[in-house]
């Protein structure tokens, strides 16, 4: 059976097992689902076209019997004189005495290797009797551990295959194999372990990326249907009258992206099932002014409200912003880490009670003594900075509260059906009008006095500054200026007047609390930070954005931390600090100047960086696919998703037989909870 241990497949002793298990293989099925991570194509070209110092192949008749000689312990030296294309080659293999048994005198042979031009010489490192039968040959190479090597894990890969492989079974339906020209199951992990030529590759390749993003969007549309399906009975029938004069309290008026958003989640809201909804919107978009009317619009449903966030400054910024603008129509408290025990006994027995009727904490919120009275919405900001569990805990506190999800990452389309496929998303695209457009410019360290004497003129005029460095203290491999020095150094330089002030992840919460209040009261003008400020704090005065080694970071967080400023009426710049080694991070220096859109930035992003550190953390939700790939591949994720749902809306996992083997193997999954019965 696959599901044996891998101890049981021939060749596979007690501490290859161990080692094996460093790699997550276990069972038989790991094995043959452990596939190449590349593959090297070896192709056979004309001698005139090897380059001096490359890994090649030639394929030649040796000339003469093969010469062996012994020197130190058990080394050895072979030569091989081999004509190829009418040209004496000399081969030399070290530490293979045993291959002059084998290699006679008129025999045909391919050999890799290093190709020296000027000796007409090859170092071989691999060889083989007789003509390749293609004039390419591909190598897979696996990425291994302990000392698991590459020729020992085909081996036994060799070996399962043989022995386990006629148990490999087809999970899709024929007509899908037909529609798509999709070889077997079987065959096509035969092939991505042992391809023959580039076209069985190419064909393998693409069944196996078809079937991982089939099964992920078939467990993301399940999930999606069992939240519906799970939370009958969940409407809330808020009064629209009250929801519409709430709207007009505000000082400016709704975009059109903001207004079709709300009304989206106002929906979903009203509806017996329960809402699993996400909103992305760039920095400075408006997404908090959607969430408060979501949040108030609950509370005239008789409901409680939940706003949980990552940091403890953010959340304070957000409390009170609310209670300005909730003031006597809601009783609004805030619950962190910070807050004192007999405070805190306070507000968990007033949200008991049902006296509280709007709670905005960090984490603090989903701990086990915190409960609700009857809890309407939950909106958690900043989704990607919270495990998945956390996430969960928060939802669970109510009977069947609706959770909206909100994000300032722009997550491009490709992205979000794949990551957030159990989730219905809303986009708020457009910025409010009149905001500035943020200038950026790119400049080399040479210019920082320059920069800094720009900051004086600014800040003179009542502005304020960041000053942006990626790490707190010195590291002995990367030499960068850190914030405690960059601290020092800008005390010295600047006037007197001017005050700086340091912030960075070591600093104890009251200290955070503290600098930042003080920035946001203009007692500081000029903070040194490290990415502390990336989420969500407001400081309209905050005119300068600099940032130090820039390269360090990716785009989304380059393009986060620029939108810290610009939240006035004032022109605002951000200027990156950054001598980029590589074509990447000039690349990415330059898209930050070319664009302020944020979801245009975000496809730039996953184009050259690939999708998994593109939301940085593993919890993100972001999948691991074996062959996959979100940014190269989505053409057939789309199809993947098309087809999802529809074997999902028709019921086919549980109405037809055909669908049997793909129902059994998503039945294995521990996030679908139930039965597909």
């Amino acid at each position: 059976m696959l599901n044996e241990s891998v101890k049981n497949v021939k060749g596979i002793g007690e501490k290859f097992a161990e080692d094996l298990n460093l790699m997550n293989v276990y069972t038989v099925e790991d094995l043959l689902h452990y596939l190449p991570y590349k593959y090297d194509v070896l192709e056979i070209l004309p001698l005139s076209e090897l380059i001096h110092e490359d890994k090649v192949t030639i394929v030649g008749r040796i000339l003469y019997e093969p010469s062996l000689n012994f020197y130190g312990r058990k080394k050895s030296r072979l030569v091989l004189t081999v004509d190829v294309e009418n040209v004496a080659i000399k081969a030399v293999m070290f530490n293979r005495a045993f291959a002059k048994k084998q290699l006679n005198a008129g025999d045909i042979v391919t050999l890799t290797g290093k190709w020296d031009a000027h000796r007409l010489q090859i170092t071989v490192s691999n060889y083989r009797k007789g003509a390749q039968e293609d004039s390419t040959e591909i190598q897979p190479m696996y990425s291994v551990k302990g000392d698991v090597t590459n020729y020992r894990l085909k081996k036994v890969i060799s070996q399962a295959l043989k022995d386990y492989g006629d148990q490999i079974t087809e999970i899709l339906p024929v007509s899908y194999l037909t529609d798509y020209k999709l070889p077997a199951r079987k065959d096509a992990v035969e092939m991505l372990h042992f391809p023959q030529n580039r076209v069985q590759l190419k064909h393998s390749r693409r069944r196996y990326i078809y079937e991982e993003f089939l099964l992920f969007q078939l467990k993301m549309q399940l999930l999606r249907k069992q939240h519906r399906e799970a939370t009958e009975g969940n409407a809330q029938e808020y009064d629209v009258e009250k929801v519409d004069s709430f709207i007009e309290r505000f000082p400016f008026k709704l975009t059109n992206a903001q207004n079709a958003s709300l009304e989206e989640i106002l929906l979903d809201m009203r509806s017996s099932y329960r809402m699993n909804r996400l909103l992305q919107g760039d920095v400075g978009s408006g997404k908090t002014a959607v969430a408060a009317i979501c949040l108030y619009a609950s509370l005239t449903a008789g409901k409680q409200g939940a706003l949980m966030v990552p940091t403890e400054i953010l959340a304070e910024q957000h409390y009170q912003s609310l209670q300005e603008l909730f003031g006597e129509l809601a009783n609004v408290r805030l619950l962190t880490g910070s807050v004192k025990a007999k405070e805190r006994r306070e507000i968990v027995a007033g949200l008991e009670a049902g006296e509280i009727d709007l709670i905005i904490g960090t984490h603090a919120l989903i701990q086990d003594d915190v409960l609700f009275h009857d809890l309407g919405l939950v909106i958690v900001d900043e989704q990607h900075r919270f495990g998945v569990e956390q996430r969960r805990t928060l939802r669970d506190k109510g009977l069947h509260p609706d959770v909206l999800f909100m994000t300032a990452t722009p997550i491009p389309r490709t992205l979000a059906i794949t990551a957030f496929g159990d989730m219905d998303v809303s986009q708020i695209n457009e910025m409010p009008a009149g905001r500035k457009e943020v200038e950026t410019l790119w400049v080399k360290e040479n210019m920082f006095e320059r920069i800094l004497n720009f900051i004086i003129k600014h800040v003179q005029s009542g502005e304020q500054a960041y000053l942006i460095s990626p790490l707190i203290e010195e590291s002995d491999k990367l030499d960068i200026q850190n914030a405690v020095d960059l601290y020092h150094q800008l005390i010295e330089f600047f006037p007197p007047e001017i005050k700086v002030g340091l912030m960075h992840g070591r600093l104890p919460a009251d200290e955070k609390d503290a600098v930042m209040k003080d920035y946001a009261e203009n007692k500081i003008q000029v903070l040194v930070s490290t990415t502390v400020v990336e989420v969500g704090v407001n400081v309209p005065n905050a005119t300068i954005m600099v940032i130090y080694d820039a390269e360090r970071f990716g785009l989304a967080q380059l393009h986060q931390l620029r939108g810290r400023v610009g939240r006035g009426d004032k022109q605002s710049y951000c200027i990156l600090i950054a001598e980029p080694k590589n074509e990447v991070g000039k690349e990415r220096m330059s898209i930050m100047t070319e664009t302020n859109n944020g979801f245009e930035l975000a496809e730039r992003d996953l184009q050259l960086r690939g999708p998994g550190d593109f939301f940085g953390r593993k919890q993100s939700g972001i999948p691991e696919f074996k062959v996959a790939d979100m940014v190269h591949d989505y053409r057939a994720l789309e199809t993947a998703r098309n087809d999802a749902t529809f074997i999902v809306n028709q019921e086919l996992l549980t109405n037809d037989s055909e669908y049997a083997k793909l129902r059994e193997l998503l039945e294995t999954d521990p996030d679908l909870h139930t039965k597909l019965d």
